[in-house]
This record gives structure tokens, sequence and C-alpha cells, in this order.
């Protein structure tokens, strides 16, 4: 294998959107950077919905947009429709969603990790890792060439020993079109790791001109939704998405079907994703449903390709022509390319730290579905904080960890490092304890400080965030001591829009020479804090309550069989699980609130 003769801090494996915030983010922390993907045609990828955002997956693209990665301003520049989920419901819970143009937003993704300084991207087929002595050294390509870095990280999505299901059809591929990673996953066994399979899907696409729109929901952009915190991006052009649905018929088809779906006939062996079902899987679960709601959304304006959200299946070709013909509005549907399914191997956890570098390998990382998540939003928050962190330690930094009460990305990695994933593992809001703090709106407020830290953003962005931090405090103290006789007593500004029927802009357009104009954006932080004060006051001072036990350090050889009255369970999961505080200790599934008693009380003995 010929040595390429140069040596990088940072590689990066695969391009996809792990990858692309991973090589993103080593390189504008100065770090000399290789991207290598199988493909350069393929950098940032919509493999499956032509979307980003979402319930709680719009809020951890905010968060990327804060911490300077490239994920929100690409689909700023790229979509053609936006829209903000949940907006009747409370701050915490609403999401920003967007439908992307799926060949503009990677084409726009490669323009731009092109342009980036440090930044070097090449194509190559990853075959082998080097490691010596336990350590990383670089990455060897099935071209034959070995490039030697300090830190990896792997963002393989489901390409290691990827297999496409159509009906009782398999065949090996990354998704359709694309080749499979076969080296990787021998590789990451020989050295010790642990592997297992997981399952997604991906519905049909069919042609716009075969669909009857009269018979469909129309459901139009909100033109005000956006992800990043800086400059607005030029638009393109907004259009429509629709909404129709499954009828009865749909139904009996699948059921009449089911023996021919690889799923059910047990051809399939990886655990799919509960809450993003194939239809197979919808009709059998909810058994008492009739219909199920179906997405009609375009993948671009340089297409007639339309995405059927809602209907991901693995059932045969035949089945699927007459499964979309019973759709409402689809009765005339062509198919452009067909549904399938795909499994592939993913590392099982308590194998990875909250850096997301791994426990058996100094300096490799892992980062998207090689962890056991799905979807884009997942991947790209997790290629963030392993870029970040390879960054760091190829600098010689300290690690940066996100807390479950800075982020959702930090919920995230909490949860990926404690538990036992059975199924690929998705973002919900519920996840998150503490997300009255962790709202879409303010991620920036949240992140950015961190993020000039890193050197991920500039000055400029730093500068603004400050200041805007400073007017809502200057501003909510404020309001606190206007005050207006309003039915017969004197009531301050900040009291009224506090009241459930009130809000800024009912207040300011009341008195307009009392509450200032800063914006929308500064507007409902201004709301929010005075809306929410009290809850939000409780919530930070569960987040003190907990954080003590963050403090508590557990030394990495610290021995859990020692322990007099641990249960054999406790020391079973601690020594698998390894915690590196107390705090992440006491989220681990299954331990108690006894067993986390004890073992403060035998840290305290060992430090003394």
């Amino acid at each position: 294998m010929w040595n390429y003769p140069e040596i990088f801090d940072v590689i990066v494996i695969g391009a996809g959107h792990a990858g692309c915030e991973a090589a993103h983010a080593a390189a504008r922390m100065g770090c000399k950077t290789l991207l290598l993907t199988m493909n350069l045609d393929t950098i940032g990828k919509m493999s499956c919905n032509p979307s980003i955002g979402g319930t709680a997956k719009g809020h951890m693209v905010r968060e990327i947009d804060a911490l300077g990665g490239l994920m929100g301003k690409v689909a700023d520049r790229r979509s053609i429709q936006f829209r903000m989920l949940n907006a009747s419901k409370g701050p915490a819970v609403r999401s920003p969603r967007s439908q992307a143009d799926k060949a503009a937003y990677a084409l726009e993704m490669k323009l731009r990790l092109e342009k980036t300084p440090y930044l070097h991207i090449k194509q190559g087929t990853t075959e082998s890792l080097l490691v010596e002595g336990g350590q990383i050294m670089g990455v060897g390509t099935q071209e034959g060439i070995a490039y030697r870095a300090k830190t990896v990280v792997l963002s393989s999505g489901t390409f290691m020993k990827g297999l496409i299901h159509i009906g009782m059809t398999n065949f090996s591929g990354g998704r359709a079109g694309d080749k499979a990673a076969t080296g990787l996953s021998p590789c990451l066994e020989s050295l010790g790791f642990r592997l297992g399979r997981l399952k997604t899907g991906t519905p049909p696409r069919i042609h716009r001109r075969s669909i009857d729109f009269s018979k469909c929901e129309e459901q139009l952009s909100d033109e005000w939704v956006s992800f990043s915190y800086d400059e607005p991006e030029p638009r393109m052009q907004q259009i429509a998405c629709h909404i129709t649905y499954t009828t009865p018929e749909t139904k009996q088809i699948i059921e009449a079907n089911l023996h021919r779906s690889p799923l059910y006939a047990g051809v399939i062996q990886g655990v799919g994703p509960r809450y993003c079902p194939s239809i197979e899987d919808k009709v059998v679960r909810f058994a008492d449903k009739d219909r199920h709601q179906i997405f009609l959304e375009p993948e671009g304006l340089m297409t007639e390709e339309v995405y059927v959200n809602g209907i991901s299946t693995s059932l045969p070709f035949d089945v699927q022509l007459d499964l979309i013909h019973s759709v409402t509005g689809l009765e005339n549907a062509e198919i452009l390319r067909s549904a399938y399914a795909i499994e592939y191997d993913y590392v099982k956890s308590d194998q990875i730290s909250p850096t997301l570098e791994t426990k058996l390998v100094e300096g490799l990382f892992l980062s998207g579905q090689v962890n056991g998540t799905t979807g884009y939003e997942e991947a790209a928050g997790q290629g963030m904080i392993a870029g970040i962190n390879a960054a760091c330690k190829a600098l010689g930094k300290s690690p940066f960890i996100m807390r479950r009460s800075d982020s959702y990305i930090g919920v995230m990695i909490d949860d990926l490092i404690r538990f036992d994933l059975t199924e690929p593992y998705r973002m919900f809001t519920s996840r998150a304890e503490h997300r009255l703090l962790l709202r879409q709106d303010n991620a920036d407020l949240r992140l950015r400080p961190m993020a000039y830290e890193l050197g991920l953003i500039t000055r400029a962005q730093y500068d603004r965030v400050i200041e805007k931090q400073k007017t809502i405090e200057t501003e909510i103290v404020r309001l606190a001591t206007v005050y207006k006789t309003i039915e017969g007593k004197g009531i301050s500004m900040a009291q009224l829009i506090s009241r459930p029927d009130w809000d800024y802009e009912k207040a300011r357009a009341a008195y307009p020479a009392l509450i200032a104009d800063f914006g929308s954006d500064l507007n409902t932080q201004i709301e929010l804090e005075l809306k929410y004060a009290g809850y939000i006051q409780r919530q930070h001072k569960e987040v003190a309550k907990l954080e003590h036990l963050d403090v508590i350090r557990i030394p990495k050889e610290f021995d859990y069989s020692s322990i007099v009255g641990l249960r054999a369970e406790a020391k079973q999961k601690l020594g698998r699980f390894t915690p590196e505080n107390l705090g992440s200790a006491s989220r681990i599934s299954g331990l108690s609130p006894s067993d986390i008693s004890i073992l403060m009380v035998a840290l305290e003995k060992r430090n003394r």
C-alpha cells in the first residue's frame, strides 16, 4: 500500500450529513482535514426524505447552526418550502422544517465544503483502519493508498455491509445506486468492536404528472421560517406540498401480501425504527385504523419526482404498484423509483465516550448511523461533536462535552452512551427533560459562546449574540418598571405581556410608546422569557441540582466489582458502560438511586 506523502490532523470517512459537518468543524478549527468519500458526486446526498428539520430535529439543526455548522445555512439556501411545526402549541415543541431541492442541497453542500480552508476532499473507498498499539494511525483504501492522520472520524451511514431488500430479492448496496462498504465491518470486528444490524427503508418516488392533485389537500409554505441565525440566505422559489391518505383497499393489499414482505417473512434480521415504521408495520400495529396520512413532497424544482412520505415499504414491486394505486389521488401514479429496505452494520452501544471517541481505539471517533441513530439531523449533530473532538485531540486541547442541559445534541449523545439500543435512535422533544430551556429559538444564546471559544464562529457572530443577550436582559428589567393603569389597576408592561390573553405584539400595538420593536426574533425571546419565567427558573434549579453529580468524576480504571453492597447487575452495567462521572452513571438504564448512593460512598472513600 502506497503512503500518501502528507499527514493530516483529521481524516473523516464518509461525506453524508455526519461526515460533512465533522470535516467542516475540524477544518474551521484550523486542522488539516481530509474528507474521504466513495463518490464526490454524492457529497451531502439526501438518501431518503428531501427534507431537513421537523419535531426536535429542527431544534438540532438550529443548534448545529449556532455551533457554526453548515446544515441550517444550506437548507435555508436550497429549500423550496418552510414550515413551523406545532406552531399553535407551547414554545418548547415548536420545530422548523424545510422541504429541500434534493439535488441543489447536495451541490450547495459540496461547494461550501470545497471552499473551506484547510479541508481536502478526495474520492476513495476506505477498506481498513490503520491501528498501532491501540492508537489510530490512518486509513487504507481499496485503491491501495494509505492516508495517515492523528485522528479519524468514521461516518459510514448505511454503507457498512449494506443489503437492499425489495420483496424476496436482495443485493449488496449502501443505498440504491451505490455500492456497499464491505471492508470496514471485518476491520472493526478484528479490532474488538461488537457490531449489530439495523434496518431502515424508503418509499417509492412517483411522477408528478401522474398525480390527481384535485383529490389532495394543499400545504403551503410559512415564508418567515428559517434555520440560520446569520444573514438570511437568498430563497429559492417556494412551492406547495400535498396531503393524501391510504384507503381500506391499501390495507387489504398489504394484509394479503405480508408473506411476501422480507420483514415479516424473516429475511430481514435488522430492527427498524419504531417511530418511522414501514407501511406494513403501520397496518399490523395499528390494525384498527383504516387509513394513514401520506405527504406528497416534490424532490426539487428541476425534477418531476415526488417523494411519497409515509409509505416506506420493502414489499415486491408488483405489490408496490397496487399499493400506490390504492391511495387517494394516486390511482394512475407512475413509479419512477421503487421503495426498498436496507440492512446495515452499526457499532453497538457502550463502545463510545461522550466525545464520541471509541473506548477501544484512541483517536478513532464514530458519528451518525454507525452509532445506531436514524435521520439526517441526528447524524449531523454527532458529526459536529465528533469533528470538534477529533480536532481538539489533534491540537492537544481539552475535549468538548455537551451536557443534557446544554442542547438536544447533548441529550442524544448522553442517551447513546448509556442505553442498549434495540432499534434505530430518533430524537423527540420528549427525550429532553429540560426542553423549555432547549427551545429552537434560543440555540444561539445557548451555544454560540461555546462555538466562539472553539474557533467555529467569527468575532462578529459572537458580538451579535452577546449584544442580543444584553438587549433581552435590559428590556425585561425595563418592562418590569414601566406601568400603565389598566382596568383601574397599575400593571407593568412585563405583567401585561405575561398574561395568557396577551403577547408582545398585541401589547406593543396597544402601547407603542412604552414597548419597543426589536424585530420578531428579539420580541419573541423577550415574550417567552416573561411568560414562562416561573417554569424557566424551576428548570434552571433542577439543572443545578443534577449538575453536582456531573462534577464527581469516575476514574477509567475504577474497579466496580470491589464495591461492597452494590448489586451484581449494577456492577456489570457500570463496568460495561464505564461512565465518566456520577451524573452519567445515574442515567444508565437499570441503575437504582441506592446503587448511585453506594457508588458515591465508594468514590468518596477512594478519594480519601
